[in-house]
């Protein structure tokens, strides 16, 4: 793979950031039209945009430092090399919800409503996002037989091994990720209560990626007992999903029937 797409001058295009912007732009009209379809106030888009990717970053990265936390005690140089690189997806996925939670609050903004309308646009810069990974070696697989017809190799990678077959567990990703975000728009159709169809983007990808971690060939970004760590979040993101599934039309009902009561 080529994570130097191109240069101009002393600006260089890598794939990895080229892929995370179209991601971004893409969610973002997908949003903006959506709200518009359903009369919203889309003018708060672009900024519930802004301030969720910046919380995103900030979770992903801080959610990164914690994995890598026990090697940075033992070896603090590693802290400035950790800053530079690596991200953790959850931890992105977690600063940009309550991100997004904060700013509905304080603008007085449906967040149930605009949580559903977002998630198929975040399942969509996901899958983005992985090609983009793709381009730049990391959140590789593991390792298979050469001969192995489904393997790729890289040669100048800065991230995953070279020259060995590896599991493309970024393609797979990604495709679970675009499979994710039509699914959540055809549930869009059926769901009537707010926040069910956020709920199932939560079980969804969560049990996804359980799964796709066990052919995980980058081990360190760090464990909890028996599960990877992101293994150990997808079970309570999986949990919590399913409580919201279930749990928001019944507290629906509820509010109705206390409105029709007081009437």
């Amino acid at each position: 793979m080529k994570n130097d797409l191109f240069s101009i001058g002393p600006f260089t295009v890598h794939g990895y950031g080229l892929m995370i912007a179209i991601g971004v732009l893409s969610a973002y009209y997908m949003v903006e039209y959506r709200a518009k379809k359903k009369q919203m106030d889309w003018e708060k888009v672009f900024p519930l945009t802004v301030w969720s990717v910046l919380g995103g970053f900030l979770g992903s990265k801080i959610l990164y430092l914690l994995t890598r936390l026990p090697d940075i005690l033992a070896n603090p140089v590693l802290l400035g090399s950790s800053i530079k690189d690596g991200f953790v997806v959850y931890g992105g996925i977690i600063g940009g919800i309550l991100t997004a939670w904060i700013y509905c609050k304080c603008t007085k903004w449906n967040f149930w409503k605009i949580f559903d309308i977002a998630m198929p646009a975040v399942a969509m810069a996901q899958g983005f996002g992985r090609i983009g990974c793709l381009l730049a070696g990391c959140c590789y697989g593991i390792e298979l037989d050469p001969a192995n017809p489904i393997g790729i190799v890289f040669h100048n990678s800065a991230y995953a091994p070279n020259d060995v077959a590896l599991l493309p567990t970024q393609i797979i990703s990604s495709v679970l990720d675009f499979a994710n975000c039509f699914v959540l728009l055809a549930l869009s159709k059926k769901l009537k209560t707010d926040g069910q169809v956020a709920s199932c983007y939560l079980i969804f990808y969560s049990i996804g990626r359980f799964v796709l971690e066990y052919f995980r060939g980058d081990l360190i970004r760090g464990n909890v007992g028996e599960f990877s760590t992101s293994q150990f979040i997808s079970l309570f993101i999986c949990l919590i999903g399913l409580v919201l599934l279930f749990g928001l039309p019944v507290l629906a009902k509820k509010k109705g029937a206390c409105a029709q009561s007081e009437e």
